[in-house]
């Protein structure tokens, strides 16, 4: 399909499925008013296993994917695929009992598809005590990752209902899912924030200058999550909005996670000074979040090395593996960050020399590296610390910046070409190009950082730029003041795209409505471009 086209008509059954299974969410849902997230579903279907939180695909090869979808009771999650949306040839995948221990989630692993193939797929859950008593179906569909060299496109943002700007069905609620469904990605990669587990919805919020913007909210969303109920409701939450699931049915996400999936610039072993919270060990409240967050995506329960890390690398055909990075999880304390030797820094040893070794084991034309967080934007934490990478000071590499010094000589000297920062986090969209002619760190090849989001939260103005490694600001739009409410001029989201025919990379920063603001055009093996 060219780029910049709507989905294909075979997309409106599934579309028109997804609106139907998840109309009991819908109608339920009301601005102003509190509803408990987890009894919308049975409300509506009553004798019957309701599926109305939508369905997902993730984790997406040549030959596999995974299924999500939650059930408003004990059921079995059924799923049928097929080449065509008529459903006329099936292949059945029998699924997990899921119940009350996953928050009624679950996933179904498929394999044995075909590569390059757009795959259809429906749900449907079944009463483990009597079988004939099914829910509605709920169709979605993705493609396979190509084996051979094909255009490729997929898309990238952050941060959703931060700063307590939640669901408003006054504007159509998350209407940028909806500009970016248009655009018909290969996946989506959500570049962390997916909640603000720190932030209640409220009713209504005022509005600068006047008005009101109102919400819908839950009675798990009107305080801070603490409780393994309220990190999962908040993740719930976002599954109200009709254009998210309506996204999720059609376009596979890779996510990440980062602060706000447990509270504001958290890192662990950090111990809260915060009255909103009884639990004070972040450590707790991580361990919650990520079990939420692993219930509420469609991720493999378990990683190759069987700690359940959440960085890993997504293969997509010979021209693209995206490196996933996990930057909270590992991380030292936030400090003033100018420590002159840091072997924790903000990956951990292990996460990078993994990093370096999935890197110059690629054989992908371009290796996008997802990071939560940006490089070079000074992101403070408090008066002293910082939350980021850099820290201000422009001089040779200290603290955190170390481990990043330590990666970029590494892709210099193994000679790795074809890659790019990808990030979210800092609210505005912004294109930095790093150059050794412009650093005090010198040993290292010119590279592109890009930003985006956020989905759904207050925009910020720009941050600072460290010139440890040399950034040059070549794009900015950002917001002139902090928390800037949810409009066209303060939402972003970015799009890459890669040819097939000679696998030049398109980089395009797009706002809220899909208005495209930047391009720069990357060309393969090209080292300082």
């Amino acid at each position: 399909m060219a780029y910049g086209s709507g989905p294909s008509v075979g997309r409106r059954t599934v579309l028109r499925s997804s609106a139907a299974t998840a109309a009991s969410v819908a109608s339920v849902a009301s601005a102003g008013g509190v509803l408990s997230a987890t009894a919308v579903p049975a409300l509506a279907l009553g004798g019957r296993p309701s599926a109305g939180w939508g369905v997902q695909a993730g984790e997406v090869t040549t030959s596999s994917g995974l299924i999500w979808v939650r059930s408003d009771r004990p059921a079995r999650m059924i799923v049928e695929t097929s080449a065509t949306e008529s459903f006329r040839r099936v292949r059945r995948w029998t699924g997990p009992l899921v119940g009350p221990d996953t928050d009624f989630t679950g996933r179904t692993a498929l394999r044995g598809l075909p590569p390059g193939e757009q795959v259809h797929y429906r749900v449907t859950l079944a009463d483990p005590d009597d079988p004939r008593r099914t829910s509605q179906p709920v169709r979605g569909t993705f493609r396979t990752a190509p084996e051979r060299r094909r255009d490729v496109r997929f898309l990238w943002s952050g941060d959703l209902a931060g700063q307590g700007w939640g669901i408003n069905p006054d504007l159509g609620g998350y209407r940028i899912y909806e500009h970016m469904r248009r655009l018909d990605p290969d996946f989506f990669l959500c570049g962390g924030d997916n909640i603000y587990a720190d932030s209640p919805i409220p009713p209504t919020v005022a509005l600068p200058g006047g008005g009101v913007w109102r919400n819908v909210t839950t009675e798990e969303k009107s305080k801070v999550a603490e409780t393994l109920a309220e990190f999962r409701g908040a993740f719930r939450y976002n599954l109200l909005d009709e254009n998210l699931r309506r996204f999720n049915a059609q376009v596979p996400s890779v996510v990440q996670w980062d602060d706000h999936e447990v509270r504001n610039n958290w890192y662990p072993g950090q111990i809260l000074d915060d009255a909103r919270y009884t639990e004070k060990n972040v450590d707790v409240l991580a361990a919650r979040s990520v079990r939420a967050f692993g219930e509420y995506f469609p991720l493999s329960a378990r990683r190759p090395d069987g700690d359940g890390r959440l960085y890993r690398v997504l293969r997509h055909g010979p021209l693209l593996d995206v490196f996933v990075l996990d930057m909270r999880t590992y991380r030292n304390a936030n400090s003033p960050n100018r420590r002159p030797d840091d072997a924790q820094g903000i990956l951990g040893a292990r996460q990078l020399a993994w990093l370096k070794r999935e890197l110059a084991a690629s054989r992908a034309v371009w290796k996008v590296i997802a990071a939560d967080m940006p490089l070079g934007l000074v992101v403070p934490d408090g008066p002293a610390n910082f939350e980021a990478v850099a820290q201000g000071d422009p001089g040779a590499p200290l603290g955190r910046e170390l481990q990043i010094a330590e990666l970029l000589r590494h892709i210099k000297h193994r000679r790795i070409t074809g890659t790019l920062w990808l990030t979210a986090d800092v609210h505005y969209t912004s294109a930095q190009h790093y150059d050794p002619a412009r650093a005090a760190f010198k040993d290292f090849a010119p590279f592109w950082e890009f930003v985006s989001g956020p989905l759904n939260a207050g925009g910020f103005p720009a941050n600072a730029l460290d010139a440890t490694f040399g950034p040059e600001r070549v794009f900015l739009k950002a917001p002139a003041t902090a928390n800037v409410p949810p409009g066209r001029d303060s939402q972003f989201f970015g799009e890459v795209a890669i040819a097939g025919d000679g696998a030049e990379l398109t980089v395009r920063l797009r706002d809220e409505t899909g208005a495209v603001l930047f391009t720069k055009v990357l060309q393969p093996g090209r080292v300082g471009q």
